[in-house]
């Protein structure tokens, strides 16, 4: 997602965090350094996620003012039948930015699937979520990858060619623009066969109050989830950000249709890493994270432009999210 002209690099989904190896990498570092010079700093949004930022972004999905991880259980709950309907049994589920795997896993009496693919950044935080699944799933075969989707991939073999079903919860998509959500959209159509589809979960547009305070929740724990982007920094690139040097900010972007998420400096200040420093005043701000907020309607066409059709979709009462089953075109 942005880059100098205000657009983030590629984000990483919910719950996704880096490999250890991938720590201190050279490739990190200059992916850090070139956000930290850029004419409008920023750090991607896949950073959020270390196991602390991992486990705030848990409690932030417990919080009152946080609607999407309840209201779209919700709509699996209450439609989840019908979703099965549509879809059928025995697809091979591919579970992008895994976490934890458990939205998936409370689909598998609905589903029952016949082969489960989650992928994570994360390889090591993968393999210990499924290793405990298998024990209460021996029947479905679980295969995970230890990758980073949103650069673009190709599954492997071990992935059964037919009738492959993405899962991607979460309004995960929102965290890229729409170019770059529509070239992941096209490896996903790429990856999908003949005969694959999409199960997909997104954030609708919506009162702007209702979106701010889900941004900035009154206990601060956004906040925190935010700032420890930083303290992961400092241990990824040596670099010395000092945590109470900055604050929080997010606000809706109405033009754009997107939250924008920050960090802004209380006062000049300095920050040094290997082989590289950027000075600061008052006010700069390090983009975070984008989140953007789609109509059913433009969310079709996008799928649409991706080489899917959309069979269904499914939204709470209050029009604030939307679950969408897609079919790949031959």
């Amino acid at each position: 997602m942005p880059d100098a002209a205000g657009v983030l690099p590629q984000a990483q989904s919910a719950h996704e965090t880096l490999p250890e190896a991938a720590q201190g990498s050279a490739a990190v570092l200059a992916e850090i350094t070139t956000g930290l010079l850029a004419a409008r700093p920023y750090i991607s949004p896949k950073y959020l996620y270390d196991t602390l930022g991992s486990k705030l972004f848990e409690a932030i999905c417990e919080l009152d003012e946080y609607y999407p991880t309840r209201t779209e259980a919700a709509i699996f709950a209450r439609y989840g039948a019908d979703m099965a309907a549509c879809i059928g049994h025995g697809a091979s589920l591919i579970d992008l930015g895994a976490g934890n795997c458990a939205k998936a896993a409370q689909l598998f009496p609905l589903l029952r699937p016949q082969q489960y693919v989650p992928l994570d950044i994360s390889a090591e935080f993968l393999t210990q979520a499924v290793y405990g699944l298998q024990q209460r799933f021996p029947a479905i075969e679980m295969t995970p990858l230890g990758l980073d989707f949103s650069a673009g991939f190709s599954l492997p073999e071990s992935v059964s060619a037919s009738r492959r079903l993405f899962f991607y919860p979460g309004s995960s998509i929102g965290n890229f623009s729409p170019v770059q959500a529509l070239a992941l959209l096209r490896n996903l159509r790429a990856n999908a066969g003949e005969d694959g589809g999409l199960l997909i979960g997104i954030d609708l547009v919506k009162n702007s109050a209702v979106l701010d305070a889900a941004y900035n929740d009154a206990l601060g724990v956004t906040a925190a989830f935010n700032l420890n982007l930083l303290r992961h920094v400092n241990r990824l690139i040596g670099a010395d950000f000092d945590l109470a040097q900055w604050q929080h900010y997010a606000y809706f972007d109405a033009a754009a249709s997107r939250i924008e998420m920050h960090l802004e400096a209380r006062t000049a200040l300095s920050v040094q890493w290997q082989g590289g420093t950027q000075q600061f005043a008052r006010g700069d701000r390090l983009h975070t994270e984008d989140s953007y907020k789609y109509t059913p309607q433009a969310f079709q066409q996008l799928l649409q432009s991706a080489g899917f059709e959309t069979v269904q979709h499914w939204t709470d009462p209050d029009n604030w999210f939307a679950v969408l089953y897609a079919r790949a075109v031959p």
